[in-house]
């Protein structure tokens, strides 16, 4: 990575300025990549007839936009900032204090101050409040798009949701064109998706040379974090790292169990990280000083094939459908603690699409087409139904127009693999 003279630049040191010339943005044209996203969203509101969205989920703002401001906090008290996208114009609506976050961006119009429609900022105000959230956006969409718009609602308060429809306002769900606006990446944007990784397979490293007994899983988890952090990363959107026995079932929450000798410890990485990308692979390891056990190794072989068996059918214009009839066949003692993915789209989050198993089709499968640009998380979890520890692996894949590329590059264990 390049070395910054951050002190000779304060004549600009604002978020974009700031983010633009950082280290892991180096050879990444990022006001393509915001252009690209937006231009996504647009295109696909207009397939889908939809003459104006309000976003209020902080992922989807930042990929329309570039913007961020307190993910979580965002994520947990909607609709504290939210953006209104027409077809040719974009109005983010920001916190308390919080405009000048905003400004700088091709891809905003204008900045307006939010009005927080929660219980907490409006206590027993808080059906007026709502009502006149609603009137003022109704206004607003009307002056923009004309009586009678279509309008794209993301996940707000029950109350705001039912205003807007009492004013009139024809709404239908907004998820599903952000959903497919996100589902195909750019080639620039992919350069932030590696970023990402990078940054991820170097505290995954860091990590696994630390593992040692009488760890915590807290205090190895932490290590991910730290990387995470001090490379301009986001933040871990799971606790995902259990070792011995609570490596199965899958979905233990990281804890205060200390590791123990010669058990497996196993995590999934879900760091949204440089310039908010997801890099999500799985890995399972050994924390000595032994050697892993026979069985050790045979859960990890297992979930090895599996997921590169799946890697290997994943071909551009296969149906959903298909793959989920052509994929690995989960043997029997590992079928009821099997991963509930077989595979799942990855951009900013985990996205769509999903890809079922060939048992899990026929309830929760829907069908779709395999693209080129789609960036695919392949997934295993090997460990028998009152096993004693299982397994975790995944790998990052893109879609090209004649099969995939590798993305994610954190080596597997010789050691359980031998």
């Amino acid at each position: 990575m390049a070395n910054f003279d951050w002190h000779a630049e304060r004549s600009d040191l604002s978020n974009i300025a700031l983010l633009n010339r950082a280290p892991e943005s180096e050879g990444i044209d990022l006001r393509a990549v915001r252009l690209y996203r937006l231009g996504r969203v647009r295109q696909k509101m207009a397939e889908y007839r939809i003459d104006a969205v309000i976003l209020s989920d902080p992922i989807n703002i930042r990929y329309a936009t570039g913007t961020r401001n307190m993910q979580i906090f965002s994520m947990r008290n909607a609709p504290s900032r939210y953006l209104l996208l027409t077809a040719d114009r974009s109005i983010l609506f920001e916190f308390t204090g919080c405009l000048h976050l905003g400004e700088g961006y091709e891809t905003i119009d204008e900045v307006r101050p939010s009005k927080t429609a929660s219980f907490v900022a409006a206590g027993p105000e808080i059906d007026e409040r709502e009502r006149s959230w609603a009137v003022e956006m109704a206004e607003l969409i009307t002056e923009l798009v004309g009586k009678g718009a279509t309008f794209g609602l993301e996940r707000l308060n029950a109350g705001v949701a039912i205003a807007l429809k009492e004013l009139g306002l024809r709404i239908v769900d907004a998820q599903k064109p952000v959903e497919m606006a996100r589902a195909i990446k750019s080639a620039e944007e992919m350069k932030c998706v590696n970023a990402s990784l990078r940054a991820t397979e170097i505290g995954v490293g860091k990590l696994r040379d630390a593992i040692r007994p009488g760890l915590t899983e807290n205090q190895l988890w932490s290590v991910l974090h730290q990387s995470i952090i001090e490379q301009n990363g986001d933040y871990c959107e799971t606790r995902l790292l259990s070792a011995g026995q609570r490596t199965n079932p899958w979905f233990q929450e990281t804890a205060s169990y200390v590791i123990g000798e010669n058990e497996l410890i196993a995590l999934d990485t879900d760091v949204v990280g440089c310039h908010g990308y997801y890099s999500d692979f799985s890995r399972t390891f050994h924390s000595g000083p032994g050697r892993p056990t026979d069985a050790q190794k045979e859960l990890y072989k297992v979930a090895y094939e599996q997921v590169h068996y799946n890697m290997g059918i994943l071909k551009p214009g296969t149906s959903f459908r298909d793959y989920a009839d052509r994929a690995w066949n989960i043997p029997e003692k590992y079928y009821a603690n099997r991963y509930y993915l077989s595979a799942h789209g990855c951009g900013m989050t985990g996205e769509y699409p999903y890809l079922y198993h060939h048992g899990d089709f026929p309830d929760a499968g829907y069908d779709g087409i395999i693209e080129p640009g789609m960036t695919i998380c392949v997934e295993s979890y090997i460990g028998e139904e009152g096993g004693m520890q299982g397994v975790k692996l995944e790998q990052q894949v893109l879609i090209t127009e004649t099969g995939i590329e590798l993305l994610s590059r954190f080596p597997f264990e010789d050691s359980m693999l031998g």
